[in-house]
This record gives C-alpha cells, sequence and structure tokens, in this order.
C-alpha cells in the first residue's frame, strides 16, 4: 500500500491544488491528512491564494482517497463543508508496521499516546522530519502550504518498508527504512 500524507493546508488553494498534482504523480492508495485544512489560525500569517472554499472543493474530489484527521484550527463549520468525516486519530497497519496518525497538538514525539504503535506521523508543528526515539520511529510532513523554521513545503510517503519526506516539487529531503 502506497500512502500520502499532507498536514496543515490552512486554507490554500494554491497548495490544495499541489495536492491535486502530487496525488496525480504519485498516485496513492490513501491520502492522509493531518488536520488544519481550512483556517489560516490566529498565530500564522495568510496562506498563499488564501481560499478555504477552493480547498475544500479539491479535497471533496479527492473524498474516496482521504482519511482525515481534526486539527486544532478545524471546526464544526469545516465538518459542514467537507464530504469525508474528521477523525480525531487514526491508527492502522501498513505494510506490517502499526502507525498512529494524529494532528500533533495533543500527542507527539514529546507526548506519546497510550496506544500500542510502531510509527506515530503528525503535523502541527510546521516542520517536516523524520526520527527515532526510544526504540518508536517519528515523522511529520511538514505543513504543505505554511513551512516553519526553515523547513521546505513538504509531504511524506509511506511506501514498502520506507517513509519518505519529499518537497512539494517531489525532490527527497529526508527518507527511512522501516
Amino acid at each position: 500500500m502506497k500512502v500520502l500524507v499532507i498536514s496543515d493546508i490552512h486554507g490554500s488553494g494554491y497548495y490544495a491544488e499541489k495536492i491535486k498534482e502530487i496525488n496525480e504523480k504519485e498516485k496513492p492508495d490513501k491520502i492522509i491528512l493531518l488536520g488544519d485544512l481550512y483556517y489560516h489560525g490566529p498565530r500564522n500569517q495568510l496562506s498563499q491564494e488564501y481560499e478555504p472554499m477552493k480547498v475544500s472543493d479539491i479535497l471533496n474530489s479527492l473524498k474516496e482517497k482521504l482519511l482525515v484527521i481534526k486539527g486544532n484550527c478545524d471546526s464544526e463549520v469545516d465538518e459542514d463543508i467537507s464530504k469525508f468525516e474528521f477523525q480525531d486519530h487514526i491508527l492502522m497497519e501498513i505494510n506490517e508496521k502499526k502507525y498512529y496518525f494524529t494532528h500533533g497538538h495533543k500527542y507527539n514525539i514529546e507526548k506519546i499516546p497510550y496506544e500500542e504503535f510502531d510509527i506515530m506521523i503528525y503535523g502541527h508543528i510546521h516542520q517536516g522530519f523524520i526520527k527515532e526515539k526510544e526504540g518508536y520511529i517519528f515523522a511529520n510532513p511538514g505543513s504543505i502550504s505554511l513551512p516553519k523554521c526553515n523547513t521546505e513545503h513538504s509531504y511524506i510517503i509511506i511506501e514498502e518498508n520506507k517513509i519518505v519526506l519529499k518537497r512539494v516539487d517531489g525532490e527527497v529531503l529526508e527518507e527511512a527504512n522501516v
């Protein structure tokens, strides 16, 4: 199974279009969105081409592939314009590994949830990375639209026994065998 993981779109119509392009190029079986889809939040600048309804239209067109986590900037209104469900977290097996997907504001590399997992992937901090800590793998796709701390506009691909952090143009930034 091939999975595309994206986080923190924050209403960017420009980067929602990039998601369509990435989907066509990568051809994932599933797309997992780690939250903060439409609203930019009070601590963030406006994203490029701030158009939440355009983001909604694009994501709704991909609904058959989507698994979506509710982020700290997502609200009930966001659920009303979405043709897919928001979940608190997703625990699933991919290629014989237990993955825990979450937004990152509750659970992250510093605060581990109670569920059993091998790999945690979360967003929220807008910084892409892949790290090992205490026998677990932690990864963050960064923010596709509003990266922070001199990181790239990025996403993650999970395929076979690899996690790959890529820049929006597809260039590999980091990868790990899992």
